[in-house]
């Protein structure tokens, strides 16, 4: 089924696509990537090797990334430790999106194929890459339009951040999230194509078709570049822009905003400490995969991949497989006339700066089937219980397809009901789409399932520079 924002918001044409020339483009390339996937054993992974001492799988070059081990222990929650593997990727990644105007912002956006995607091929940033990809450790081709980001021309930079990723799964992972104006023309390559901001933002209204690195990058964007306010005739439309508007009323001044986050974060609320993979309780590992022993959260599993549309034309790694699909979600309501969202202080232990702000809700529900009710994630019941006429936004979106394996969720907005507090518990604040922006500005603040939602609501305020 194809997801769609709702209730009269912002939404593609009737076949769910800005124009047929877009998704003929779309699907040739998808059909031009001639990709395979296959799950292998975890030895026979060609690069890899498990170190003897702390049973880390590594690449052999030093680079890429590792699967490790990690112990947490003090966050207070109803599981108060625990141990896990995760991914370490120190190396920071960069996220570009090359854009020009003319009627409107066009952005240049790429057709690529990623080994953990659920269909192949997304939608993704002009250039998307990790530092061994772009300096070709791996012996393959160069990446295209990389100079205009490595070496911008001064005053072409609109947005540069370096921005978090998901700290459930990733140690300490950081990608800088850069968006670029053209200097000059500048041709599309092959894979690659020149399209509105606004149909870009219209394709946020289907399932899994904008990768996550796409979002993020149109995120920071958006903390740039303000909707338009002048009015679309959409109720909740207008609400939003006003969210955005710096002269909307927001309940907590900026400072109280910051200094509630800050003063969460001087009381460590988590201590995380890496382990060898080896060591890590609660988890085994077979020829196929690294598993929980109750079958819960993820898996690691490692894939051969063939394909002719990458660097090089084969590798093999690792990838973690969730377990389930994820609810993530902002509960919304205006106050004083103003679109706020109930964020929440996000307490992951991957994250450099715990907490980071997120979305109301941030799970995968399976994962807490066995608590007792009064420990599940506060509001998951508002979200899921909502009926329709509540429900703004509802699409099936993947997560980042070169380390994660068909990682999806369900990113929703939700008008809030009686069931929501105006004065939420500690761990929550009402802020307004403004406020999210302006931290964007900074690194750390807002995590990467609250950024894709960010740009999910700016698609939703009906109008774009």
């Amino acid at each position: 089924m194809t997801g769609a924002a709702t209730s009269g918001t912002a939404s593609a044409t009737a076949t769910g696509w800005p124009d047929d020339g877009l998704r003929q483009w779309y699907e040739e390339r998808r059909t031009a990537s001639t990709s395979t996937v296959t799950q292998v054993p975890l030895d026979a992974l060609r690069g890899w090797r498990t170190d003897p001492a702390t049973g880390d799988l590594g690449h052999r070059s030093g680079q890429f990334f590792t699967v490790t081990g990690l112990d947490v222990r003090g966050d207070g929650g109803p599981v108060p430790g625990w141990q896990q593997p995760i991914i370490s990727q120190p190396e920071i990644g960069l996220l570009g999106l090359l854009v020009r105007r003319r009627a409107g912002l066009e952005c240049l956006v790429q057709a690529k194929m990623e080994p953990g995607n659920v269909n192949g091929v997304q939608i993704s940033p002009t250039v998307q890459a990790t530092r061994s990809n772009y300096t070709r450790v791996h012996g393959g081709t160069g990446t295209p339009y990389l100079e205009h980001f490595v070496r911008p021309v001064r005053g072409s930079v609109v947005a540069d951040v370096l921005q978090s990723e998901q700290g459930s799964w990733f140690l300490g992972k950081r990608n800088r999230n850069m968006v670029v104006e053209a200097v000059g023309p500048v041709p599309e390559q092959e894979n690659f194509r020149w399209i509105p901001l606004r149909d870009l933002q219209l394709l946020m209204g289907l399932d899994n078709v904008v990768n996550m690195d796409t979002r993020t990058v149109l995120a920071c964007l958006a903390a740039v570049l303000r909707p338009s306010t002048r009015p679309t005739g959409d109720a909740f439309a207008d609400l939003v822009a006003r969210g955005f508007s710096p002269t909307g009323g927001a309940v907590e001044r900026d400072v109280d905003v910051l200094s509630w986050l800050t003063a969460l974060r001087s009381r460590r609320p988590l201590v995380a400490r890496r382990i060898g993979l080896a060591a890590v309780r609660g988890w085994h590992r077979d020829r196929f995969a690294i598993d929980h022993d109750a079958g819960r959260h993820f898996s690691i599993i490692g894939v051969d991949v063939r394909t002719a549309v990458r660097e090089v034309s084969g590798w093999s790694q690792p990838l973690l497989r969730p377990r389930g699909r994820g609810v993530v979600a902002f509960l919304a309501r205006p106050i004083g006339g103003v679109l706020h969202l109930l964020a929440r202080a996000a307490v992951q232990p991957g994250l450099r700066d715990v907490p980071e702000l997120g979305p109301t809700v941030l799970c995968r529900p399976e994962n807490y089937a066995h608590l007792p009710v009064a420990d599940r994630p506060p509001f998951l019941d508002a979200v899921l219980t909502a009926p329709p006429e509540r429900i703004r936004y509802d699409c099936v979106l993947s997560e980042e397809g070169g380390r994660f394996h068909h990682a999806e969720n369900r990113y929703m907005v939700v008008e809030a009901d009686e069931r929501v507090p105006v004065r939420p518990p500690e761990d929550f604040r009402w802020v307004t789409p403004r406020q999210l922006a302006m931290l964007l500005a900074h690194s750390h603040y807002v995590t990467v399932e609250g950024r894709s939602l960010l740009a999910v609501l700016y698609s939703l305020a009906g109008a774009c520079p």
